[in-house]
């Protein structure tokens, strides 16, 4: 290397000035290429004793070179398509819950952690005929663009059902038949809530997802025992509603797996901690418990986390 060659590299010969003053005296600069881009380059040098480059070494970097490129290039894709599933997801999810009488409710939404695919989870609170309230949270099955965009669909076709007053057993139902004309789109699981607190009643309904936990006015909260249901697309089974009375100041609790399931502890064991901090927390303002509960239980989640809070009963 000398002062000859320097300009070959234009913007770098300050950098290549100091190899050589560190001893540098044999430089191989490589491109980083991957499907017909660019993505910066690969330097190696040598300094004494060690000997120039040789042809081989040169054939070596350029295999290196070209396998790192597209493990980068790998990279880069993977971050463009989970920032795009991140945004398509937040998009097609409420950004303002629906402000009904006799109810007030906290939600928290949150993606799984960099390291994982986003996955379809869901929430919504939706008015209903006669003071009714849909309170409803549902997982999509699998994860990323296709699973967000799933999400929005069924979203929408809830939404739309509940509207009409049809009986819960019938939404979902309905939203069954849906899930089979979306394509790559194989099981969903839901809860929906049928909310009435004038008469102190909520009907609820599993399609195979976790039960809601039920914090009582006097601090016991206990998770609801209910038939389970199965998945959305499944088809062939019916689901059965259950009728609980809500006595006012009742705090319902309805989530994610994303919440309760980690790799390294029980099921039950999770549940369990989810009804103690609810329990503990059912004193405390609705306004911002939701995100208190999150940030206790699934600070960085390994699937995504949707928490919907319901009291019956306005705070005063």
């Amino acid at each position: 290397m000398n002062e000859r060659t320097l300009p070959v590299f234009p913007g770098h010969t300050d950098t290549f000035r100091q190899l050589h003053e560190l001893g540098a005296h044999s430089l191989l600069a490589v491109p980083l290429l991957a499907r017909g881009k660019a993505l910066g380059a690969a330097a190696f040098y040598r300094t004494k004793p060690a000997p120039p480059f040789s042809p081989d070494d040169v054939t070596l970097a350029l295999d290196i070179a070209s396998r790192a490129a597209v493990f980068l290039d790998n990279a880069r894709l993977y971050t463009r398509e989970h920032d795009t599933a991140v945004t398509l997801q937040r998009s097609l999810l409420p950004h303002r819950l629906t402000t009904r009488p006799g109810i007030e409710t906290d939600h928290c939404y949150r993606p799984a952690s960099d390291a994982d695919e986003v996955g379809g989870d869901w929430y919504d609170v939706v008015a209903m005929p006669a003071g009714r309230t849909a309170l409803i949270v549902g997982d999509v099955m699998g994860h990323g663009i296709t699973a967000a965009a799933a999400m929005g669909q069924l979203r929408s076709t809830m939404r739309a059902f509940a509207r009409l007053a049809l009986p819960p057993e019938q939404v979902l139902r309905q939203l069954d038949s849906t899930l089979a004309d979306i394509p790559a789109t194989t099981l969903a699981t839901c809860v929906y809530a049928v909310c009435d607190p004038a008469a102190g009643s909520c009907s609820i309904t599993l399609a195979g997802h976790l039960p809601p936990v039920v914090v009582h006015p006097d601090g016991r909260a206990e998770l609801l025992s209910l038939p389970a249901g199965v998945p959305l697309g499944v088809g062939g089974v019916d689901f059965v509603p259950t009728d609980l009375p809500l006595p006012p100041g009742t705090l319902l609790a309805l989530y994610t797996d994303g919440l309760v399931e980690t790799r390294d502890a029980d099921l039950d064991e999770r549940l369990n901690q989810l009804c103690d901090v609810l329990s503990d927390s059912s004193a405390l303002q609705l306004d911002g418990l939701s995100r208190k509960v999150v940030d206790l239980l699934a600070p960085a989640p390994d699937d995504d986390v949707a928490l919907l809070l319901v009291r019956i009963g306005r705070r005063e």
